[in-house]
């Protein structure tokens, strides 16, 4: 059975493409900075997990993207393209400078400069998202905090062989860096291609985590080596232990957003655990410069996104 996918979905593709190149990088980040895990290896698992949160946990979040996009007045395919197009733009924009970014950003951005155009913003739904985006890395970095000082004082004092030391930091790694493309699939897929689902029917919701999915996996194996380096190395000088509760934390934030249905940042959520790991270590061990490139990144992505796609409305659906 052959399946025909509009050709507007394509700009979507790319998204989930610079999604992966992105976002996806922060999975297994500190493990590959810290010289744990090989690159190699790395970007391997978390291709393969983030297709399977995608299809597993990916449909909350594709309902709610769809529904919002839909009523914004996002209801054509055409503006569909335009809308993704203008997130994948600042996205990529963003990853060639090397700054993780949250794709959730540059998407309800994008939504919103469109439907300003159409004269159907509805600012009062944004608030849901807004509050998301907030919370997470400030819940990041408490989380982070109480699990590091759980650590050194109930499991690190307890081990006295280094084999088993080593042996138990690298499983871990492992599976938190598991959990977190899983986590990612589940959470960040409604970014890439909810928008062609629901209402506007482009795409079925099987089909919508599928080719998300998958999109990001490409953007894992091709493009993500820039980024994970920047967050696991630029942050906060990161020892077997920091990293592996970095990442952990950050997995458990996303998860638990992909359970409510709300796509949220892996980049902020890992940002804010490195931060709170660095308030325990001591503040002197984070780069204030780092951090603020990056909350350029947080701030710009969804003006870029919303300024893009108000243009692109003005030129091609003004008058349609």
């Amino acid at each position: 059975m052959i399946i025909m996918i509009s050709p507007s979905v394509i700009s979507g593709a790319v998204l989930g493409w610079a999604l992966g190149s992105n976002g996806a990088a922060n999975c297994f980040a500190a493990a590959v900075s810290t010289r744990i895990i090989k690159y190699r290896t790395a970007i391997i698992c978390t291709a393969v997990f983030v297709v399977l949160g995608a299809c597993l946990e990916g449909s909350k979040g594709v309902q709610k993207i769809s529904d919002y996009s839909y009523n914004s007045g996002i209801n054509t395919p055409m503006k569909a393209f335009l809308v993704m197009l203008a997130a994948a733009i600042t996205i990529t924009i963003m990853t060639v400078m090397h700054l993780p970014v949250s794709t959730s950003q540059a998407v309800i951005g994008a939504i919103l400069g469109g439907a300003l155009i159409e004269g159907k913003a509805n600012f009062s739904e944004m608030i849901k998202f807004f509050y998301a985006w907030f919370i997470t890395p400030f819940g990041a970095i408490v989380i982070a905090f109480i699990l590091y000082k759980s650590f050194e004082m109930f499991i690190e004092k307890r081990i006295k062989e280094y084999v088993v030391y080593e042996n138990i930091i690298k499983i871990g790694y492992y599976i938190s860096g598991i959990f977190s493309a899983y986590s990612l699939g589940g959470n960040n897929v409604a970014n890439v291609t909810a928008i062609y689902a629901g209402k506007i029917n482009l795409l079925t919701t099987n089909q919508a985590v599928l080719i998300g999915g998958i999109t990001i996996a490409l953007g894992v194996l091709t493009y993500s080596k820039g980024v994970m380096k920047t967050v696991g190395e630029s942050l906060v000088t990161l020892s077997p232990v920091s990293g592996l509760i970095s990442v952990l934390t950050g997995a458990i934030v996303v998860y638990v957003y992909a359970l409510i249905g709300i796509p949220v940042s892996a980049s902020h959520a890992i940002v804010g655990a490195v931060i709170g790991i660095g308030l325990v270590k001591g503040v002197n061990t984070i780069r204030i410069e780092a951090i603020r490139n990056i909350s350029f990144g947080w701030f710009g992505t969804p003006t870029i996104a919303g300024i893009i796609s108000l243009l692109f409305f003005s030129l091609f659906c003004l008058n349609s």
